[in-house]
């Protein structure tokens, strides 16, 4: 267990980028494997810039992991959902490309993320990278912000902002019950290239809130999904997508079980 005096007030900060010649699975500012680990209060940061490309702050492969009340900076790749079941509460993340990434079964619940101002004018903020449709892994947001950060209100109307792309065929993220501000794009999703996953992927998004939550222009790929039924979208609540009911308790932290 890891645990600062706060976010902004403990931080762990590195600088190491693809753009600064390692890999993006390297760069990571803290990496995580052991399972069971709990962070709290901390800022995980990573100064490279976006013109530094991937550069995460962190990255977490341990299985039955939670962080609270912590904050991720960077821009492209900014944290790492690697692998196994975890659970974010009251956290805030910041970046450009794809910066919630990875395939982790993941839930992030109460959370802050926000939209910076990409070089390249379009944010992206998932890639999740499910690649077996076997496998339980995916994005969840449940009863979370989306919002432009302060360096991207100024500049939000020249910049296009997704709520994800499919980095790999069977690409898995629904936002649920979560607000979404005015920079998300009316399109919602952004292709990867071409048409590669768009039947394949599982996109949706239940009772959102926000001038961006409107489905009106939303894609009409076949995998995506406007969720309509609660029992749909129980699927992927910290119970039943994390198991959550039977490992959080005894964390003593605090989280939502259902929707």
């Amino acid at each position: 267990m890891l645990v600062g005096d706060g976010i902004g007030k403990t931080i762990i900060t590195g600088s190491k980028s693809v753009g600064g010649g390692t890999t993006t699975f390297r760069s990571a500012t803290v990496a995580v494997v052991g399972d069971g680990f709990i962070a709290q209060d901390i800022t995980f940061r990573n100064t490279a810039r976006a013109a530094n490309h991937q550069a995460v702050a962190l990255r977490s492969g341990s299985d039955l992991s939670v962080f609270y009340r912590c904050s991720f900076e960077g821009y492209q790749d900014t944290l790492y959902v690697y692998s196994d079941r975890q659970f974010y509460r009251e956290c805030d993340i910041y970046g450009t490309v794809d910066f919630i990434f990875g395939n982790a079964a993941v839930v992030f619940q109460n959370c802050n993320l926000y939209a910076r101002n990409p070089p390249n004018k379009v944010n992206t903020i998932t890639a999740q990278g499910r690649s077996d449709p076997n496998q339980n892994t995916g994005i969840s947001i449940h009863n979370s912000r989306v919002t432009a950060a302060s360096d991207l209100s100024p500049v939000q109307s020249s910049v296009k902002t997704y709520l994800g792309r499919p980095w790999k065929q069977y690409s898995r993220t629904v936002f649920m019950k979560s607000y979404l501000d005015s920079l998300i794009n009316g399109e919602g999703w952004l292709e990867w290239s071409g048409n590669f996953a768009l039947s394949s992927l599982y996109y949706g998004e239940y009772m959102n809130t926000g001038p961006g939550s409107s489905i009106a222009n939303r894609v009409k790929w076949l995998g995506y999904h406007v969720i309509t039924s609660a029992s749909q979208a129980s699927q992927f609540t910290v119970a039943n997508f994390i198991a959550g009911n039977s490992w959080l308790p005894a964390t003593s932290l605090p989280f939502i079980s259902g929707l």
